[in-house]
């Protein structure tokens, strides 16, 4: 898109959001860089420049504009529909790998050396993973500076820089502000009020209009594993298990963001912890372009003008909804939470939750991996699907997360005893985030799509959706909608 100087000038003389966090406009007279939708009068296409990441505006020597905080754009929706090394490689960034790993981790990750990994970066996105680590320890460090009371110090190496100095020197170049006078700033725009529990970060999560928040939240709230989730004064609520410690989050729909307050027991984890709430909420997606596919089929057409920005409600851990998948197979959604609800009493770590009623964190596969077929009320058929694949999981051999190549986790997974379409459709769809994956097979889909005068067979109804790639997994989102499952709405 970046490379697109016609496109690219007409949306920001536009304002046009849609493209904030897809690109970043760099003004060479004042040596600031801005989302596309920034308020202030556009600069003359001849001084303006154009770049793939906030990381590469800031290698070229540009700071963030204080008025638009390109910073806080929605992600780009790029690295989720596509499964190159490089997506992969941001998607692990974001996740955190490389200032936990390095560049190595990265990239073993992958399976490529660091100079590979590194020149690719460099060619696509103007800047290499250490860079673009480095953007993202800047907006983490100002999220933390503008929202919580913590010491300067504590927040230097709760975001990720190796020392103090570092701190102050990226956030004095990428903001054209000190630490403190950050924080100043963002105590005289937005008076500070108490949190309900001390050590709650509360902030803003935006993304790209229009979102629905009926199926998104409704099937969280209707699918939520008792003691691990929950729907309480309006916001979906979870455990969360992270790299230095556990969390809780409350997230809640908001007209023009998403409200999320998050309790670390470790503030180290904030960007993990705000990368996962994103991604379980599909929070990068680019709607327009969703239902401008979508709606080019008369039959789909309705469902998207009747209620447009549908997302794909994913997940927070891979390996935690592949193992629920499974327990969910040819049962009801009642019968799936019962049947997570007692592996996590069972095997789960317990947790505090001063505010509400979460009681564990899910258990993950090292920690199912020995447990006692006998004890499962499954059928023996599944007892041997559930036990493969945390077994699988936990040494290594099929590995699912952020870096994963869906394909090949796919067929991994289809190799596997018990895993048929539908699983193995679901789990690429929420769990690897994959916006093509599609399930003809699922009898929802099925009975939405007799009820439309699509085909009802798989093999025709997936021939017919061919013209809604590379976003059928939305289409599965609207047809689900037809149906009037507590899924499709929002909780009382």
């Amino acid at each position: 898109m970046h490379t697109d100087t016609e496109r690219c000038v007409r949306a920001v003389q536009s304002k046009d959001a849609r493209f904030d966090g897809v690109f970043f406009t760099a003004v060479r007279t004042t040596r600031i860089y801005c989302r596309p939708s920034c308020p202030v009068v556009p600069p003359k296409p001849e001084n303006m420049e154009f770049h793939p990441t906030a990381a590469s505006c800031q290698r070229a020597g540009f700071r963030a504009c204080k008025r638009c905080r390109p910073d806080t754009s929605p992600g780009s929706p790029e690295w989720d529909a596509r499964a190159d090394s490089v997506a992969r490689a941001m998607r692990l960034i974001q996740d955190g790998v490389v200032d936990r790993e390095g560049v190595p981790g990265l990239a073993a990750r992958l399976g490529y050396s660091t100079r590979q990994i590194e020149r690719q970066l460099l060619a696509e996105l103007g800047a290499g993973p250490l860079a673009l680590a480095r953007a993202q320890r800047a907006q983490t460090a100002r999220v933390l500076v503008e929202t919580t009371p913590l010491p300067m110090a504590e927040i230097a190496f709760a975001a990720g820089f190796a020392s103090i100095r570092a701190f102050n020197d990226t956030v004095r170049e990428v903001f054209a502000l000190t630490p403190g006078e950050l924080r100043a700033r963002a105590s005289r725009g937005r008076p500070a009020t108490p949190s309900a529990t001390p050590g709650t970060i509360t902030l803003r999560l935006p993304f790209r209009a229009p979102l629905n928040p009926s199926n998104l939240f409704g099937h969280l709230a209707a699918t939520a594993v008792p003691g691990v989730e929950e729907w309480r004064d309006g916001a979906y609520r979870r455990t969360l298990s992270l790299p230095y410690g556990h969390g809780v989050v409350a997230l809640a729909p908001r007209p023009d963001h998403i409200l999320c307050r998050l309790s670390l027991t470790d503030p180290r984890d904030l960007t993990r912890a705000i990368n996962r709430c994103r991604r379980l909420l599909d929070l990068d997606a680019d709607p327009v372009a969703v239902d401008e596919r979508l709606r080019a089929d008369p039959l789909l057409a309705p469902l998207v003008d009747a209620a447009p920005g549908r997302r794909v409600p994913r997940t927070v851990d891979a390996a935690e909804f592949a193992v629920r998948a499974v327990l969910g197979q040819q049962v009801s959604t009642a019968a799936a939470r019962t049947h997570a609800a007692r592996l996590v009493t069972a095997h789960g770590t317990p947790v505090d939750d001063p505010e509400g009623g979460l009681t564990h964190l899910f258990p993950g596969p090292g920690a199912l991996a020995g447990l006692d077929p006998d004890t499962l009320a499954l059928p023996r058929s599944r007892r041997t699907t559930l036990l493969t694949l945390v077994t699988a999981l936990a040494e290594g051999t099929l590995a699912l997360g952020p870096g994963t190549d869906t394909e090949e986790a796919v067929a991994r997974l289809a190799a596997l005893p018990g895993f048929g379409p539908w699983t193995t459709g679901i789990i690429a769809m929420r769990a690897l985030g994959d916006p093509d994956a599609f399930l003809p097979g699922d009898l929802g889909v099925r009975r939405a799509a007799q009820g439309l005068g699509l085909p009802a067979s798989p093999a025709a109804l997936t021939a017919r959706a061919a013209r809604w790639r590379p976003w059928r997994a939305y289409a599965v989102q609207y047809l689900w909608a037809t149906d009037d499952h507590p899924i499709n709405h929002l909780p009382a």
